[in-house]
């Protein structure tokens, strides 16, 4: 078996289409020898606990170019067959609880199934994954104990732990999302295509 460790951010567009078109290639080869982890890493690290308004952050952060900035993402997910409706979307969340719920959910081997749910909670539903009540929700429909994950999310359980890893992260050079390890040694970065992967995982496999 072979380790694959992504950085990756939920509400990062990106993440997004590149867990997409790394799905379509592991469907494709189900005989792989991946081992995927996802591992904490925060787009916007800095954003209050309860985030902020989505229209305001972007005009903050890429002002004029704010109404623009989506349309290459749109494209790439069209490209790759993923539904986006950003419209629905009123709230850049702090995703530090998000990640908290990804490295419990790595514990239950649910880690995969987590992040699909926070991406389409985010991405489809527009739901605020910043919100611990909502966090709960999306706990549950991935298989996990709705109420253990309240409590959790209510304490500040592995707070140190995630934090910690997020950090050791970016002194090894990570800077941006998503950011893909093979094998704990080979750095790829970016939303690569299914045909990348595709040869990736032929390649490992002669």
């Amino acid at each position: 078996m072979i380790p694959l460790d992504i950085f990756a951010d939920p509400v990062c567009p990106w993440c997004l289409i590149g867990k997409a078109r790394l799905d379509r290639a592991l469907e494709a080869r189900p005989g792989h020898a991946f081992v995927i982890a996802w591992r904490p890493f925060q787009l916007n690290p800095t954003l209050p606990p309860e985030g902020m308004d989505r229209q305001a952050f972007l005009r903050a952060r890429f002002g004029t170019e704010a109404d623009r900035v989506h349309v290459p993402v749109l494209e790439a997910a069209r490209d790759a067959g993923v539904t986006l409706d950003l419209a629905a979307i009123g709230r850049m969340p702090n995703t530090f609880n998000a990640q908290r719920l990804l490295f419990w959910a790595g514990l239950e081997e649910r880690q995969s199934r987590v992040m699909s749910a926070l991406m389409r909670a985010y991405w489809r539903e527009g739901r605020d994954v910043g919100d611990a009540a909502t966090l709960a929700d999306i706990a549950a429909e991935a298989g996990m104990d709705r109420a253990l994950v309240a409590r959790l999310l209510a304490s500040d359980a592995d707070r140190d732990t995630v934090a910690a890893a997020e950090a050791h992260a970016r002194e090894r050079g990570i800077k941006a999302v998503p950011t893909f390890i093979i094998a704990n040694q080979y750095v790829v970065e970016g939303a690569q295509t299914t045909e990348f992967w595709l040869k990736v995982i032929d390649d490992l496999a002669s």
